[in-house]
């Protein structure tokens, strides 16, 4: 506007003024409210792995550099220098025990190495110096022929052929060891099919094609039916468990990926569901255990619906709370920061749990829970617009979610073994995440069910320590001989 336009509007009289007014004051507010949906937008387009759940391969990673390396091996002569640190404990590998040595070579002088001297050598008592090498044989398979002759009966004039063993016709072409060796490469080891053929024909010597590696993998899968269903079968009585849930796709279909991690055990299960019904099918009904959790909608059914105790994570809550921090907003990133504080507060008194009494630990508990509830509830900035909306909608839903599930934050405070975070279950996951992005999934029930047993034996040898391809090869042999399947479940001391 002009002085001129302005100097005219002001001529008009009063009632031209105030409507002049009135019109730039909507348009001011108009155009401040698409201001801030699209601050908004764009805080949504810039969260990152600490200000949400993406996973943080979904980051930017393109740093500036802070300058070039000096030639002490360090940027600006700050930070360690490349390898191993002053102070840092030397590794070495613990030699072979004698009794696992196929061949010991011994080496001696024949001559002084200065003086060419043959006589004047003598062997001293010191220990030999030792290197240790490790091969593999060059032929690595062992091949059987099972030949079934046939005879002619003369008292009913037909031709029999010898029946072969039962074993033979279940181990068909490839015996337990070389199956149980496809499937850990399959899944342990991430490969794709084509992958393992190229194995199996360069390094193996054998030939053959992917139909047939199908079919190993689905032999392994039913030799797992058993203990994968024994956990199925025990994980309804577990007192604490964790869960999450990830992407899978199977023939180009979106299905899902859930893990169950327990104590002693990890039980994955395909579906093509990502709703409250698994956790029904999986857990039951009566499931009187506590769900560590993050706060996705699914969980929070399941606990309305069925009454179950919930510890959703406080990591997730973190980075949920981080967000409002890059909000445009003033009072929403107030909010934030001191909401994040009393966070920080909490985990700084469980820092401090094996310095303080019990009493005293459980009182510094109960008065940070206090504060971050307090905060979380009550400190929530709010404005209306002229429409009777909710201008700060993210620091009011925080705030409601306060107002109905603050408990369930902090629910370990009072359960035996439950953990404030959800990493247990997001660890656990880890590896099907790589497995999905390397194989691209599955192609049906058959795959999908070979998938979570297979995942299930991974995840739960590791977290006993135990050897995965020798379980998977104990179970093919079971199979194959008509015995009972191991378990997962470790024996009881």
């Amino acid at each position: 506007m002009t002085p001129e336009q302005a100097q005219a509007i002001y001529a008009a009289g009063e009632q031209a003024v105030i409507d002049r007014l009135c019109a730039l004051d909507d348009q001011v507010q108009a155009a401040q409210q698409e201001i801030d949906a699209l601050q908004r937008k764009l805080a949504q387009r810039e969260k990152n792995s600490s200000t949400s759940s993406k996973r943080p391969s979904s980051d930017d990673i393109t740093k500036p550099t802070t300058g070039a390396k000096n030639n002490a091996g360090t940027k600006n002569g700050k930070g360690n220098t490349i390898g191993g640190q002053p102070g840092h404990p030397k590794h070495t590998r613990p030699a072979y025990p004698p009794e696992t040595l196929s061949k010991v070579h011994e080496h001696h002088c024949g001559a002084c190495p200065h003086c060419a001297s043959h006589d004047l050598l003598w062997l001293e008592d010191v220990a030999p110096r030792i290197t240790q090498q490790s091969e593999i044989q060059e032929v690595v398979v062992l091949r059987e022929e099972h030949r079934a002759y046939a005879y002619w009966c003369a008292g009913c004039g037909e031709i029999h052929s010898a029946e072969l063993p039962e074993a033979v016709r279940k181990e068909g072409l490839f015996k337990a060891r070389l199956t149980a060796l496809v499937a850990y490469l399959k899944h342990v080891c991430h490969a794709s099919f084509s992958t393992i053929r190229k194995f199996l024909r360069d390094v193996v010597g054998e030939t053959v094609s992917r139909g047939y590696l199908v079919k190993l993998i689905t032999k392994v899968s039913r030799s797992l039916e058993r203990p994968y269903a024994e956990l199925l079968e025990r994980i309804p009585l577990e007192t604490t468990l964790n869960v999450d849930e990830t992407g899978h796709k199977d023939n180009g279909e979106r299905f899902w990926t859930w893990v169950f991690k327990a104590e002693l055990y990890v039980l994955f299960r395909i579906d093509k569901s990502r709703g409250s019904p698994v956790l029904i099918e999986v857990l039951g009904k009566e499931f009187e255990g506590t769900l560590g959790c993050d706060y996705f909608s699914a969980y929070r059914k399941f606990m309305k619906d069925l009454g179950v105790s919930v510890q959703f994570c406080l990591v997730h809550l973190i980075r949920d709370v981080k967000f409002l921090t890059t909000l445009p907003d003033l009072p929403t990133q107030i909010y934030g920061q001191r909401l994040l504080g009393a966070l920080k507060g909490l985990f700084h008194v469980i820092h401090q749990h094996e310095t303080l009494s019990e009493e005293a630990f459980a009182a510094a508990l109960a008065a940070a829970k206090a504060e971050i509830i307090r905060i979380g509830r009550d400190a929530a900035p709010s404005s209306i617009d002229a429409k009777g909306r909710e201008r700060r909608r993210e620091a009011q839903n925080m705030a409601k979610r306060f107002r109905q599930h603050a408990e369930a934050y902090f629910t370990f405070i009072t359960t035996p073994g439950m953990d404030p975070t959800n990493n247990l279950a997001e660890q656990a996951i880890r590896f099907v995440v790589i497995d999905r992005h390397v194989t691209q999934g599955t192609r049906g029930a058959k795959g999908r069910r070979a998938s979570e047993r297979l995942w299930t034996v991974i995840a739960t040898c590791a977290l006993q320590g135990r050897s995965a391809f020798a379980f998977i090869l104990e179970a093919v042999e079971a199979f194959v001989h008509d015995r009972p399947a191991p378990s997962l479940l470790p024996a009881p001391p």
